[in-house]
């Protein structure tokens, strides 16, 4: 063959592959509608498993690269969960047109949110700054009332307390939670919210706006102080695949100001050194390597973030200065051993760690 039949016949493998992955995702569908109707979850890790291996043993008889085949297989099942998953969440929503109320719901969480109830067919109303009046969306939430089943505060975190206060205020009847990457800015509001006898709690997604999967993803639950909220606001996600964590509001900012302050702090201090540097970023990329490439990718996507809820993070936590000095103790600490040429001690710290991260199970 030439070259244009050997491309005709790739071509045409490549066809057959798209109607092999489109017949596949047919056969997941009628497989989540089966889940559903037996009442089985939505995620069996054993048959992902058996599903791999299976691929890599075929793809070693076959002389393909099994890690190439693991990776696709990963891809197609990654994509056959999200379909079971929104399936599931819309055939089980409870909605029942009930209203939802989402401040903040122009911003990118608040969108994730507002679908999300849209998705289980509750009335959805959208208050934010940002949006024109309209049917269903309303500039200042104050003029869309209160009279909702539930309200979800997702506006920044400054002015999330007090829009919580004002809410305290008005008493609104339905369930009350924040969305907050931080507490302690809240709890005023969170506590005047229970004084009065609202049904409010506090949720902090440690997932961003692009999740379409929720399974493996974390979702906090703290406890304001309604045992009974709490439980309802955790009702709102049973239909989904997402691992629920309770955690008491004291202790949320101090372990947050490492999970989210430390790991966005490292990240912009390694993106500063880089921009500082005097380097050009094309002869860099091209001297990359592994570890480089991996950090590089991380930062890369912090620094496309919204820069002023990562300085609320930072400055409004607490607890935030504590692991920011650790930081700058522990470059310090790196920066003296190699400066005097203590091998043993920089040996010490790498193997510190690697005990530390091995505890992660």
């Amino acid at each position: 063959m030439n070259l244009d039949e050997l491309r005709k016949k790739l071509s045409a493998i490549d066809r057959q592959l798209v109607e092999m992955i489109a017949e596949r995702q047919r056969i997941v569908a009628d497989i989540g509608k089966t889940k559903q109707t037996a009442g089985t979850g939505t995620r069996d890790y054993a048959r992902e498993k058996e599903v791999l291996d299976m691929g890599r043993a075929q793809a070693r008889e076959m002389g393909v690269d099994p890690d190439l085949v693991e990776d696709l297989l990963q891809m197609l099942i990654r994509t056959s969960l999200e379909s079971q998953e929104r399936d599931r969440v819309v055939a089980e929503g409870k909605g029942d047109g009930r209203r939802v109320l989402v401040i903040g719901g122009a911003g990118k969480m608040g969108r994730w949110f507002a679908e999300f109830f849209s998705s289980q067919g509750y009335s959805t109303t959208v208050a934010d700054p940002s949006v024109d009046d309209g049917p269903g969306r309303f500039r200042s939430w104050t003029d869309a009332g209160v009279d909702f089943d539930v309200i979800v505060v997702a506006a920044p975190l400054a002015v999330s307390g007090r829009v919580l206060a004002q809410l305290a205020v008005l008493k609104p009847k339905g369930l009350i939670f924040d969305i907050g990457s931080l507490k302690s800015p809240l709890m005023d509001g969170l506590k005047e919210l229970t004084s009065v006898g609202c049904r409010v709690t506090s949720l902090h997604p440690m997932f961003g706006p692009d999740t379409r999967l929720l399974s493996g993803r974390h979702l906090i639950f703290c406890d304001a102080g309604d045992a009974d909220a709490t439980a309802a606001a955790k009702e709102l996600f049973a239909a989904t695949m997402v691992v629920k964590l309770d955690m008491g509001l004291e202790d949320h900012d101090r372990l947050i100001a490492y999970v989210l302050g430390l790991s966005h702090a490292l990240n912009i201090a390694f993106f500063t050194a880089l921009a500082e540097s005097g380097e050009a970023a094309p002869k860099l990329a091209q001297l990359s390597s592994t570890t480089f490439d991996s950090q590089l990718l991380v930062s890369a996507a912090v620094a496309q973030d919204n820069p002023h809820l990562y300085f609320e993070i930072q400055n409004l936590n607490k607890f935030g200065l504590g692991p920011l000095d650790a930081l700058c103790e522990a470059a310090g600490r790196i920066r003296e051993t190699v400066a005097s040429g203590d091998e043993d001690a920089f040996v010490e710290l790498m193997q510190k760690g690697r005990d530390y991260l091995a505890l992660r199970g």
